[in-house]
């Protein structure tokens, strides 16, 4: 990007070794000023730790904003009654986290009158897609900048060498080079030993899911109370919706359940290798899904199936801010009204198996399939049904055969 067109640039600043190289980066080649912007996702993070990293790399400012309540709610909320994993496993925790930090990005460069938005994503990953879609949706006015698709240190061992030789205070090192993003919803691990898809994932990169060798030797049973679909109680204590996907994550994760090592197909058109902990993410999808399919009817079930798997990749691709995305997420709200209930589950050794579930919505009726006494289902029934719902295909049979 031309120098001239950056004068005073806001970054989107997670701590890690990539934006805090960034920082330091950026006043040394375009001698800009940097004001980092980060958001508190649930990520645990050192707040303390990450203000001397951001200052010590020569940022002007460093705001951190508290969007843990904003995300469960607005974000989590919908895509696990959604049931949405992309490709099948992946619960979407880093790609959620993308429009809400990148709103909030637009509205600190408006009021500090910054010129340009800087991100730390690589030309090789989804993460620039979000963030950029999402600005220009926001406001196209906005310049945007990624170092990483365009400077010389090309490496994460360059990146490593930089941040010694200027002494930027970071978290990795060569021997240890992972790339980690953490959030309430989950856990992204990639990089180093886990670029070969041969390599079994080594102890180090297990940080809220334990091993299955030492997860407990025997299970425990969890009650989740559901109410219009979100969560309230765990084993029928009351939580706020952060406090209580929190305690799942600690609950889930000391047994081993959440865990995903999967091959991954990156929107820019690259497969990569993918580490996921997402404890909390497994049970509550899992528990939500099952609730539903006591309350609602059969085609209601087949039809959201089909909304899981487009919502998945409206997030995965960054399409927050779109019409498509607004209209699915207003099905789903319609859709939780009678989404009330418990689910009781069992958790152990990776498994989170549902072991009952009941609300007083429930379509279930044991007076309709029991074959012991009581039964009130008319049998004599199904020759009529059958004649007319097999008359097609019947139909269609004739004609084969006669031709």
């Amino acid at each position: 990007m031309n120098k001239k067109d950056m004068k005073k640039v806001v970054l989107a600043y997670s701590g890690g070794l990539d934006t805090s190289v960034i920082v330091h980066w950026l006043k040394k080649n375009y001698g800009v000023e940097v004001l980092c912007f980060s958001g508190d996702m649930g990520q645990e993070e050192n707040l303390s730790a990450l203000e001397n990293r951001a200052y010590a790399a020569g940022a002007s400012k460093l705001i951190v904003e508290d969007l843990r309540s904003d995300f469960a709610k607005n974000y989590i909320m919908p895509s696990m009654q959604l049931h949405a994993l992309y490709e099948g496993q992946y619960d979407l925790a880093t790609a959620l986290t993308r429009p809400l930090i990148a709103e909030r990005l637009v509205d600190f460069a408006k009021k500090e009158k910054a010129d340009t938005i800087v991100h730390g994503c690589t030309g090789k990953g989804n993460d620039q897609v979000r963030f950029e879609t999402t600005i220009h949706a926001l406001d196209a006015s906005l310049n945007i900048f990624a170092p990483v698709r365009e400077w010389e240190l090309n490496t994460r061992e360059k990146e490593v060498e930089y941040a010694k030789e200027n002494k930027i205070p970071i978290n990795v090192d060569k021997k240890k080079i992972y790339s980690i993003d953490r959030s309430l919803w989950g856990i992204a691990v990639e990089c180093g030993v886990l670029e070969d898809p041969w390599n079994e994932p080594t102890d180090d990169t297990y940080i809220t899911v334990k091993k299955l060798e030492d997860a407990p030797g025997s299970p425990e049973y969890i009650e989740i109370t559901f109410e219009n679909g979100v969560p309230i109680k765990l084993n029928d204590k009351k939580y706020e919706l952060v406090d209580l996907i929190k305690e799942l994550n600690k609950i889930a994760g000391l047994h081993g359940v959440g865990r995903v090592d999967m091959i991954e197909n990156r929107l820019i058109g690259v497969k990569s290798r993918e580490v996921y902990e997402m404890p909390a993410a497994t049970v509550l999808i899992k528990a939500h899904k099952d609730l539903e399919s006591l309350v609602f009817d059969r085609e209601m079930m087949h039809y959201k199936e089909v909304l899981s798997i487009k919502f998945a990749e409206v997030v995965y691709y960054g399409l927050w801010f779109t019409s498509l995305r607004e209209s699915i997420v207003a099905f789903n709200n319609a859709s939780q009204k009678y989404v009330t209930g418990t689910v009781r589950m069992k958790l152990y050794k990776g498994n989170a198996t549902i072991v009952g579930r009941k609300s007083e919505y429930s379509l279930y009726k044991n007076e309709l399939v029991t074959y012991a006494d009581g039964d009130i289902f008319d049998q004599t029934l199904s020759k009529g049904f059958l004649d007319l719902w097999s008359l097609p295909y019947k139909v269609a049979g004739q004609v084969r055969k006669n031709k």
